[in-house]
């Protein structure tokens, strides 16, 4: 049985399922021997040359039906027992690695591959589930009805039983070396698997790049070496895998010809009244009596079988599950503290307190040096600076996706590292730079805060966004489907349609990360226009590399290299802050010299 920490609580779970599939499974094992008692009785009363009873054979015939229909309705049930409690495991497990994996950080992600994960979610998780289900047959079937079999065997001749025995040895010793190898030929399968699923997903997703550089060949010829590695590593697997099934079939091939060699021999000799001693044993092996052997060797075979593949997928199913629960073990480093509470009626107030910042992937290189800053509820305020300078790592902090240091950064007063992680969260809505779109309707992308929210209220949202006619021209309307990431809309319409979703999450504090530089300047300005009216009273922050999104703001906070180089009113930057002074002056002469060509 395969056991850890992840997979035993639902033995526990399920265990009704595992007894009643078992008691049916055994049960099964057990009638099914009579099937060879019962031909070898019909054989033995047809060659006695005795006149034949109807009566007796027909009532063995009716107990061969009795046993198929035992045996039919017991396998009905183990299968729907044992394989039910597997796939439920299977179930179980993935939800929790699911919700593991909502709860791990931005950190993990950064060290840990997505075709690993997935293949975590796949293979792994399908191979702990034919173990768990299959698996539990062939344990059952090994011991039980293999143990069965070799007590019926040993009533019937013990010299008989010794040859039908060797297999069985020999199938535990090859069982027992294989077993490591193979764990370790599966393991090197599955990191190879790993690889080739990374690269393909990265070469859908930049599908567009590699087109545009016309480098199809080139990553062919990539896919095609990873390809191979994988390729190499599963026949590597496979080959062994064969060859230790193929010993088992050879040796049982032989040890059956040499019973029923020899099981001929005893019999003719038994027949002609020379029966055969051997060791001091005389050998009385009538007709019926080889018949009933050979069957239940043929039933033996079954268990040998099921040890032999017993073994390596033992090997498979604990490399799987050592896999998962590393994933299921990965450490939480944003979570919620023991004492955190819920922050509740948020007003929109943010402050900044010396605030200092470095990615866990980079703990030496410090993105935010000593930020303090404070916004008052409902201000509308603008964030700008040079590409680098750590507009979006400042405000993507007040999301909770990384640890901070107590006392850094406040909502309302309150420290949101002291705060329970989903109702700061809930505080924020937050439009980031990419436009994550789901292939889903434009209406679910829109509605994705709330599945409370109407049609009226999408329809509302996408006018805030100054998307709704748009929507309208598509084929289906809002019922159109925007394709992977959005990818049938274009980039302005992905980025109002994300800020639609923004809105109607109705949160106290909204940001927008430089999500109106796809649109044009009349569509900016009616956005724009509607943040003051609709979001008054409400705290509103834009990342822009505009100067023109962010003219009219209460405030705007301009970083220089991760510092607070200004925070002020726009009319008092022009006099503060020379990079707010460079950008001004830059766009404005970018004005004129698209209105001398247009003039000229």
């Amino acid at each position: 049985m395969l056991l850890g920490k992840y997979l035993n609580k639902y033995y526990k779970k399920y265990l009704h399922l595992f007894i009643i599939g078992v008691i049916a499974l055994v049960s099964v094992d057990y009638v099914q021997l009579y099937e060879p008692i019962f031909l070898g009785q019909i054989v033995d009363h047809l060659s006695s040359g005795a006149n034949v009873d109807v009566n007796f054979v027909g009532s063995l015939c009716i107990k061969l039906l009795g046993v198929a229909l035992v045996m039919f309705l017991g396998r009905m049930l183990w299968r729907f027992t044992l394989f039910g409690a597997s796939r439920k495991t299977e179930a179980g497990l993935r939800r929790e690695m699911f919700q593991k994996s909502e709860r791990l950080s931005q950190k993990y992600y950064h060290s840990t591959k997505v075709g690993s994960i997935m293949s975590w979610f796949t293979t792994d998780l399908e191979t702990i589930e034919e173990y768990t289900g299959f698996g539990t047959v062939q344990i059952v079937d090994a011991a039980f009805l293999g143990v069965l079999v070799v007590i019926r065997m040993l009533s019937l001749d013990r010299v008989m039983t010794l040859f039908a025995l060797v297999p069985m040895f020999l199938i535990a010793v090859w069982g027992a070396l294989v077993e490591k190898y193979m764990e370790i030929k599966w393991r090197e399968k599955q990191q190879k698997y790993d690889r080739l699923y990374d690269f393909a997903q990265e070469n859908f997703t930049g599908i567009a790049v590699i087109k545009a550089f016309v480098k199809e060949t080139k990553e062919v010829l990539a896919f095609s070496k990873i390809a191979k590695k994988n390729r190499d590593a599963n026949v590597d697997y496979v080959r062994v895998s064969v060859l230790f099934d193929t010993l088992i079939e050879i040796t049982i091939a032989l040890i059956l010809s040499m019973i029923l060699g020899l099981g001929s021999w005893f019999v003719w000799a038994c027949v002609t009244g020379s029966p055969i001693s051997v060791f001091g044993h005389e050998i009385i092996l009538t007709p019926g009596k080889l018949v009933t052997f050979v069957g239940f060797f043929d039933t033996l075979i079954w268990p040998m079988i099921a040890l032999g593949s017993l073994f390596s997928m033992h090997a498979r199913a604990r490399a799987s599950l050592k896999r998962v629960t590393n994933f299921l073990d990965a450490p939480e480093d944003v979570k919620d503290k023991e004492d955190a509470y819920e922050l509740t009626d948020v007003k929109g107030g943010v402050e900044f307190r010396n605030c200092t910042f470095a990615y866990p992937s980079s703990p030496d290189a410090e993105v935010l040096k000593d930020v303090s800053l404070k916004i008052n509820p409902g201000e509308f305020i603008g964030v700008v600076g040079r590409v680098g300078s750590g507009k979006t790592t400042l405000m993507t902090l007040l999301l909770r996706l990384y640890n901070l240091e107590d006392g850094t950064l406040f909502i309302d007063g309150h420290d949101i590292m002291k705060c329970k992680i989903s109702s700061v969260r809930s505080a924020v809505s937050f439009v980031s730079q990419d436009n994550f779109l789901f292939s889903d309707t434009v209406a679910n992308n829109i509605g994705f805060a709330s599945s409370d929210l109407t049609r009226e209220d999408i329809i509302r949202g996408a006018k805030f966004a100054d998307v709704d006619e748009n929507i309208k021209g598509f084929s289906e309307g809002y019922d159109t489907v925007s394709g992977e990431r959005g990818i049938t809309l274009s980039g302005g319409q992905k980025q109002r349609v994300s800020i639609a979703r923004a809105y109607l999450k109705d949160s106290p504090i909204m940001i927008l990360d430089d999500s109106v530089s796809a649109v044009d300047v009349d569509t900016e300005e009616t956005i724009l226009q509607n943040i003051r009216s609709e979001r008054a009273g409400k705290t509103t922050i834009i990342i822009a590399s505009r100067i023109s999104s962010v003219a009219r703001a209460d405030k705007i906070l301009v970083l220089s290299e991760g510092k607070v180089e200004a925070f002020d009113t726009p009319e008092r930057l022009l006099e503060i802050s020379p990079t707010y002074k460079k950008m001004a002056y830059l766009q404005e002469l970018e004005k004129e010299v698209k209105g001398v060509s247009i003039n000229g």
